[in-house]
């Protein structure tokens, strides 16, 4: 008899909360302020993915995740910023699995979760060429709090754990070609 993960009641009981009890609208304005902000604080890392974006301003880029969606719209900067509630989306993405433990897992395995794209195909582009090319280095953002060295430290430590949790979803680390951590 196969076993069902303790995740997947964890992760109903808590849909079904939010369902029923749903958040304030303040408290699910400033959570996705905080999104954007820290987008944004990606993307300012990497020229080329405000330059790619700036082309777009003005395009209004919707992502869903039943129940949860928001809505960005591009400035001139080629940077992000929440569009009003009724601006009409140039492109639509919607994660089709419902379920987080299925997306974490996909995650972890190093594939990309399956997305339903509906709209502006250049948009799409620039969506999926920042998917691509524009990492957050967190070590860099953590070397300025605590200093180089011990970012570095933290970051290799982050670095072996991420391998050894896809080692365990199934899927050999990229720099191992044995597939074990270092």
């Amino acid at each position: 008899m196969p076993t069902q993960s303790p995740f997947h009641l964890v992760e109903s009981l808590a849909l079904e909360f939010i369902t029923r009890v749903p958040p304030p609208p303040w408290a699910v304005q400033e959570f996705q302020r905080r999104i954007v902000l820290l987008l944004n604080h990606v993307l300012m890392q990497e020229k080329a993915a405000t330059e790619r974006l700036a082309r777009q301003k003005g395009s209004v880029v919707s992502f869903q995740w039943p129940p949860f969606s928001l809505c960005f719209v591009v400035t001139p900067a080629g940077l992000l910023d929440l569009a009003v509630p009724e601006a009409t989306p140039h492109l639509s993405l919607t994660l089709a699995d419902s379920s987080a433990t299925d997306i974490a897992r996909t995650l972890l395995r190093g594939d990309r979760p399956n997305v339903r794209i509906e709209g502006d195909v250049q948009l799409a582009a620039e969506v999926n060429w920042l998917v691509d090319n524009v990492r957050w280095d967190l070590e860099e953002d953590l070397s300025r709090v605590i200093g180089d060295a011990p970012a570095h430290t933290i970051g290799q430590i982050a670095r072996r754990m991420v391998d050894a949790v896809r080692n365990f979803a199934g899927k050999p680390a990229a720099d191992s070609p044995s597939g074990a951590a270092p």
